[in-house]
């Protein structure tokens, strides 16, 4: 499933991340990588994901989220 697919305060494991050279450059910088796990904080339609992983709350726009593949706990 989709990282937009999530629900608040699901648990999870990214398994894939796809986008071109900058996207891929500038979504890992910030620690989001294939095994990392995670957990849904908000998921409201139209508005940005938030998402807790590697002790940092990160707010992530739809359209980056949409490109992160992940599978629940």
């Amino acid at each position: 499933m989709k990282l937009t697919e999530t629900r608040s305060d699901m648990q999870g494991r990214i398994t894939s991340v796809s986008g071109d050279d900058h996207f891929m450059n500038r979504i890992t910088s910030i620690g989001i990588t294939e095994g990392t796990t995670f957990q849904t904080v908000r998921n409201d339609k139209k508005m940005p994901v938030l998402i807790y992983l590697r002790e940092t709350l990160i707010s992530l726009n739809r359209a980056d989220a949409e490109r992160i593949e992940v599978t629940s706990k």
